[in-house]
């Protein structure tokens, strides 16, 4: 029986997860091999490798096809990885036009890796609207980047209208879909070309396993990255590929609780003295929470807050907590918290980091579904200390 629903918490349970019709085990099996046996040369089922392609991975990549109401999908070994194979879909002299506030990683493969091969960049707040980044276009940009909410100073971007200007100006829209989900919002419904995931984040969900993933509005335009998933190999494996295939059925009930936590902790912590400000869509304190309010679900469960500390009581507040467990990544179960200058985004430049506001008070939480209570508690008592 096919899964023909519309409605994502449907198809998060459903879509490329039919029995197996072998055995009617409810859980498709994983397909842990590498090769597939012949029975003529170049007779075969229809997978000869697997790093060319694999039932376990297939099946998740259909399944990310369909939440992000997208036409194909190609899985990576890492959300790195996923990027750094679509980068090799331009060529040499080709400009992008990315935000200037992303993933470091992101900033570190654009910056040190792919502008020595030629590519080029230009950093710009697309949060200000499209006439801060359409100066930027010139005859040879082809893509625009673009992370909403944005890591880790959660700046919401009006995709409609970036999206609407960029199909103006015969632009490549990519979307990183990664701290909202396709649960929380589907770009490419309000006409992007490809959505990024690191599917380390919210759709594994548990901490487990790391990927990376690449959806197509446009099969066509999807052909150039099956060639490239092939010819630079860097695939998930088939257990994980399962394993974040599994994670994808709870993601609907994972994302509300994560929201809705998050929404609670971001107002205990816009009260507390020893908290300058919140960062978090879901306020309406936040510039861009009416954006936020139009084309996302709701609001996530990442928040940043800058402390009214100096950098050795921020660490002294970090270090006291009980349940927030210091550590990069996110949108895992459990709650996580980080400081962006010294993890995650310290391989952006101090003087790029200044001008985005990442300073030493400034701390990234994400906020897991444990009982609230327990977290405002945790984050209170470690407030205490400094």
């Amino acid at each position: 029986m096919k899964n023909n629903s519309s409605n994502i918490e449907t198809k998060l349970i459903h879509h490329a997860q039919e029995p197996d019709p072998s055995t009617g085990a409810v859980i498709p099996p994983i397909y842990q091999t590498s090769t597939y046996a012949q029975s003529a040369p170049g007779v075969h089922k229809g997978f000869e490798y697997s790093r060319t392609d694999n039932p376990t991975r297939r099946n998740l990549e259909q399944a990310l096809a369909a939440i992000e109401s997208g036409k194909e999908c190609g899985c990576f070994a890492s959300g790195m990885a996923a990027i750094t194979t679509l980068m090799h879909t331009l060529s040499p002299g080709d400009h992008v036009i990315c935000s200037d506030d992303v993933y470091g990683g992101t900033y570190r493969l654009f910056s040190k890796v792919m502008q020595p091969l030629g590519l080029t960049f230009d950093f710009v707040d697309f949060s200000s609207g499209v006439d801060e980044w359409t100066p930027f276009v010139g005859p040879n940009t082809k893509m625009i980047w673009i992370e909403t909410p944005s890591n880790p100073m959660l700046k919401v971007i009006d995709l409609t209208a970036t999206i609407a200007k960029a199909k103006q100006l015969g632009l490549c829209s990519v979307v990183d879909n990664t701290f909202a989900s396709p649960y929380l919002q589907r770009p490419i419904e309000l006409g992007a070309d490809i959505v990024v995931h690191s599917t380390t984040k919210y759709l594994g969900g548990h901490s487990d396993v790391v990927g990376g993933a690449l959806i197509y509005a446009d099969p066509v335009q999807a052909d150039k990255m099956r060639f490239l998933q092939n010819s630079i190999g860097a695939i998930p494996g088939p257990f994980d590929s399962w394993l974040t295939h599994r994670s994808l059925k709870t993601l609907s009930v994972r994302m509300q609780r994560h929201c809705d936590n998050a929404m609670e902790v971001a107002s205990f912590l816009s009260t507390h003295k020893k908290v300058q400000s919140v960062i978090y869509p879901g306020l309406s304190s936040h510039p861009h929470h009416a954006i936020a309010k139009k084309q996302m679900k709701a609001f996530g469960g990442m928040i940043s807050i800058y402390l009214n500390a100096d950098l050795n009581k921020t660490k002294t507040f970090l270090s006291s907590l009980r349940i927030f467990t210091l550590a990069e990544s996110l949108g895992g179960v459990e709650s996580l918290i980080e400081h962006p200058a010294i993890m995650t985004h310290a391989s952006l430049p101090p003087v790029e980091r200044a001008k985005l506001g990442i300073g030493d008070s400034l701390v990234r939480l994400s906020v897991g579904i444990e009982h609230v209570q327990d977290l405002i508690e945790d984050l209170a008592q470690a407030l205490q200390q400094i």
